[in-house]
């Protein structure tokens, strides 16, 4: 089985390189490996994979990275865990159904 990734070009996820102190928590703190830091910098090396968990955004001190956590996928599955439903994204069943 393969690398798993959400649907293609579709996330909120943004970096602002420019920001961006090198302090390499947000390659720390990603599940799914979507940061690397080269040059003393961060540099989005896998978009598609991020969940939008936001735990980049959360731990970066330089506000170099935004993302809309708790939307997509991710979010859907935590709330038909919680709720004991199925994932519901609203996204006409095209990543979760």
């Amino acid at each position: 089985m393969g690398k798993l990734q959400y649907l293609k070009n579709v996330v909120t996820l943004e970096l602002d390189v420019e920001k961006c102190i090198g302090c390499q928590r947000c390659a720390e703190v990603c599940p799914h490996g979507v940061f690397a830091i080269e040059d003393r910098r961060a540099r989005l090396v896998d978009p598609d994979s991020c969940m939008e968990c936001g735990a980049c955004r959360n731990n970066c001190p330089a506000d170099a990275i935004s993302v809309g956590a708790g939307v997509g996928c991710a979010q859907a599955v935590i709330n038909g865990f919680l709720r004991g439903t199925e994932p519901d994204c609203d996204c006409s069943n095209s990543c979760c159904g």
